[in-house]
């Protein structure tokens, strides 16, 4: 079984942030008031995630998980619907596998009990990206898929496997995340050299939702190995009246980083 234990690193370095969903603000950072500077991109980035997240109602998609080699040769997939509740509630049902057993029993089917464990408030860690964890350093401007964006640098505030470092995109209009690039903020375990993470999100019917995850993983004496996670065909229902963006968070606002980086920092140990 020891040939199985990498297999199963390479699946659970899913890093970036979490499946809270985004929908479009009501109102815009006024762009007269002055320069934007990197305080004012956080605040405006947590108080709108509040909003979006309280917009939310539900939503279902169907998703693709597969490891493969860096050639494109696949190891194992599988595929299926996930449904998500508000406030906590996720569900995921397979509809297709294929590929090593042994790799969707020890790798993809624990990486995705984790989400849904995760999204019920359990193991949960703070892994949010929020000025207690994160330093932002302004970059500058870029078009990701068409949409105008922030650039800054992620600096973690300490060295912690539930963090990252690297770079966020930030909506310019609905600033909400486009794109999370980076790798953990701390050596994960012996097997893991190196692991390297992207992850996307879509606006849909006005919601940002995730749209394609790929983790790059170098493997002690097996190579390096990538997780890839499609996410499409949403369904989604939101709520049409957003309470005031007034009301103050509580130490715990600010986007997540990932809802399974509860896993990697677990199962890279074993």
């Amino acid at each position: 079984m020891t040939a199985s234990i990498p297999l199963r690193l390479a699946a659970v370095i899913l890093a970036a942030c979490a499946v809270v969903a985004q929908t479009e603000p009501q109102d815009r950072l006024a762009r007269g008031s002055g320069a934007i500077t990197e305080q004012r991109i956080f605040a405006e980035l947590i108080d709108h995630d509040r909003v979006r997240s309280d917009a939310l109602v539900e939503y279902s998609a169907m998703r693709v998980y597969r490891v493969s080699d860096p050639n494109g040769k696949t190891h194992a997939q599988e595929e299926g619907r996930m449904e998500f509740h508000a406030p906590d509630i996720k569900k995921f049902t397979i509809t297709s596998e294929q590929g090593s057993g042994i790799v969707r029993r020890l790798a993809l089917n624990p990486l995705i009990a984790s989400e849904v464990k995760a999204a019920h408030g359990k193991d949960r860690h703070d892994s949010a990206i929020s000025p207690a964890n994160y330093d932002l350093e302004f970059i500058g401007e870029q078009d990701v898929r068409g949409h105008r964006c922030y650039v800054l640098r992620a600096i973690p505030k300490r060295a912690d496997k539930y963090l990252f470092e690297g770079q966020l995109w930030i909506d310019m209009q609905d600033f909400a995340v486009v794109r999370i690039e980076g790798s953990p903020a701390a050596h994960l375990s012996f097997w893991i050299k190196r692991a390297d993470f992207v992850r996307d999100y879509e606006k849909v019917a006005g919601f940002w939702l995730p749209y394609k995850d790929e983790t790059e993983v170098v493997v002690r004496l097996y190579g390096k190995k990538v997780l890839t996670i499609d996410h499409r065909d949403y369904s989604v229902r939101g709520k049409f009246s957003v309470q005031s963006r007034e009301n103050h968070c509580d130490s715990g606002c600010g986007v997540q980083a990932s809802s399974v980086l509860p896993a990697i920092a677990e199962q890279s140990q074993q």
